[in-house]
């Protein structure tokens, strides 16, 4: 869509005319993820300065259209994901009810000494070991969230060893006979560290949105998991069941 500015008095103004035929197109033509012409051929497109250019972008930035990575430019937002925290909650399960493709792919498996918030929601000894197992989860394959999985290492330690993919709870509930219940979460917003940032396509100048949950055994109350998930905060939604 080529889009035509009318520079005549009495016209809407530039930068609105620009931001309006690039609103069209972001919602006709481009993807989510999509990275827009830098604002030098923007401007050299609709023969505009720069300064109206960046104004025209700004308003779509404000709109919830697209977003800037520091070095890398401007880049379409996907529609915000509706993510249920529930006591039963299954990342794929839940997407999957939204028409959603989920994915999952494993960023390490470590085991490490307990940091002091872990072990005191674990119920564990200062620095007794846990299994630590990061996933990077992907919906309709772009990167949403990644999620720290702390687990007491006596007891999941093989879980180092065969999880490989796919849901992890439906892993715990078919390697250990456990079915895990939600009894906490924590939700905050913070500043993504440089490593998250990367993973998630996002700038460290985004928010993202911090859960901070523990899992238990259901049959038992027993602590079973701690689990730090951090979401693309211009992505997600999150549903809280009462």
């Amino acid at each position: 869509m080529e889009g035509r500015i009318d520079k005549k008095n009495g016209s809407h103004p530039v930068y609105r005319q620009v931001r309006d035929i690039l609103e069209a197109e972001i919602c006709e033509i481009y993807s989510p993820g999509y990275f827009l012409p830098s604002e030098m051929e923007l401007a050299s497109r609709f023969k505009i300065n720069r300064h109206t250019l960046r104004r025209a972008i700004d308003e779509l930035v404000n709109d919830g259209f697209v977003g800037r990575i520091r070095g890398k430019g401007t880049f379409v937002i996907r529609s915000v994901v509706d993510y249920e925290i529930k006591s039963t909650t299954r990342f794929t399960e839940n997407l999957a009810s939204q028409g959603r493709q989920a994915q999952s792919e494993v960023l390490r498996k470590i085991a490490l000494p307990a940091p002091k918030g872990v072990a005191e929601r674990l119920g564990l000894a200062d620095k007794e070991p846990v299994a630590l197992i990061e996933t990077l989860r992907f919906v309709d394959e772009l990167p949403f969230c990644i999620v720290s999985h702390f687990l007491p290492y006596a007891k999941f330690h093989l879980a180092l060893k065969k999880y490989a993919r796919g849901s992890f709870h439906q892993f715990i509930g078919e390697q250990y006979k456990i079915t895990l219940k939600r009894t906490l979460s924590l939700i905050s917003a913070v500043l993504a560290q440089k490593d998250d940032a990367e993973l998630l396509n996002t700038s460290r100048e985004s928010p993202l949105l911090r859960v901070k949950s523990l899992n238990v055994d259901a049959s038992t109350g027993e602590p079973v998991e701690y689990v730090v998930t951090r979401f693309r905060g211009d992505a997600t939604q999150l549903s809280v069941e009462p």
